[in-house]
């Protein structure tokens, strides 16, 4: 079987977090990036490349921070970063930023031949999560192309106190699929637990419900359906500023259209991640405490060997 492919969307432009490249913001004691903890689990854990999806001109600052470094540190493990680009040469006029995470994701077309791994760059996801999506990419099977997978988290670990945060809720059938994703907004920290801010005033939610943090193991047809499925979006979009081709959106239709099945798997990982510039603080404290308590070295990837 082809090598297990960890693909991190690192084009983002970041709107919500201020001025500068918020992938690019250390938080480790050596200057490591949220992305370097999520390259080492993924490796741990078995998988054999990295893709960076990039825009083209973040990519000389990308290199710059992280991408030269981690080539040294791969290199000795047989495993060489790759780069590809989410183009913006196609944009309307007026239009800043890209056509969102789908779009961003047709940047792999001809690139992954057996099944990969998508993730954040600025999200962490925690080993386990790692470990689970590549058991599942183990047992992919080419007649079943359409089967994928989703690791899904407790809305509780994935709260921000920074502000409020849009998380994907999920509804999952006795069978462990996933038969819905609603795309919610303006969710915060209560000292009661999670909540929704509505136009009457908050909604509790349960923070035991499963959300998706855009971690989808999927495969090379999955591809071809994002270049068939934005060709259709770009005939139908009705605000050219505004509209984006986003992977829940896409395989929420997916499901609802029977053209694909996606296990779900719940882990127990706390998420953190850097959606606002006040996050920053709790994530190097969160990587503080995980040094501390031996789930990394400060010398990272230095526990890795091929």
């Amino acid at each position: 079987m082809s090598k297990t492919t960890l693909v991190i969307l690192a084009a983002g432009i970041g709107a919500r977090y201020g001025k500068g490249i918020k992938q690019l913001d250390p938080v480790g004691p050596n200057g490591e990036l949220i992305i370097d903890y999520s390259v080492h689990d993924a490796i741990q854990a078995g998988f054999g490349r990295a893709v960076f999806i990039l825009r083209r001109n973040t990519y000389a600052d990308f290199r710059a921070v992280i991408g030269d470094r981690l080539e040294r540190r791969l290199t000795p493990l047989g495993i060489k970063p790759e780069y590809v680009f989410q183009e913006t040469d196609d944009l309307p006029a007026g239009r800043k930023k890209p056509w969102g995470t789908g779009h961003a994701l047709l940047a792999c077309r001809g690139l992954l031949d057996g099944p990969f791994t998508v993730i954040n760059a600025d999200d962490y996801y925690g080993k386990q999560a790692f470990v689970q999506a590549q058991s599942f990419m183990e047992g992919y099977d080419p007649m079943e192309q359409f089967q994928y997978g989703m690791i899904g988290f407790a809305l509780k670990n994935t709260l921000s106190d920074a502000g409020s945060v849009t998380r994907g809720l999920c509804a999952v059938d006795d069978r462990g699929y996933l038969a819905g994703i609603r795309e919610t907004r303006s969710i915060i920290k209560t000292p009661q637990g999670a909540a929704v801010k509505t136009d009457i005033g908050l909604e509790a939610l349960d923070g035991d419900q499963l959300v998706s943090m855009n971690m989808w193991m999927l495969t090379p047809a999955f591809l071809e359906a994002l270049r068939t499925g934005f060709a259709t979006f770009r005939s139908t979009v009705q605000d050219p500023l505004r509209d984006e081709y986003l992977l829940p959106e896409i395989l929420d239709r997916h499901i609802r259209e029977g053209k694909a099945k996606i296990r779900v798997l719940p882990t127990q990982d706390e998420w953190f991640g850097m959606t606002y510039q006040e996050d920053r603080a709790a994530v190097m404290e969160a990587v503080r405490r995980l040094i501390a308590d031996g789930t990394y070295s400060e010398d990272l990837f230095a526990d890795l060997s091929r």
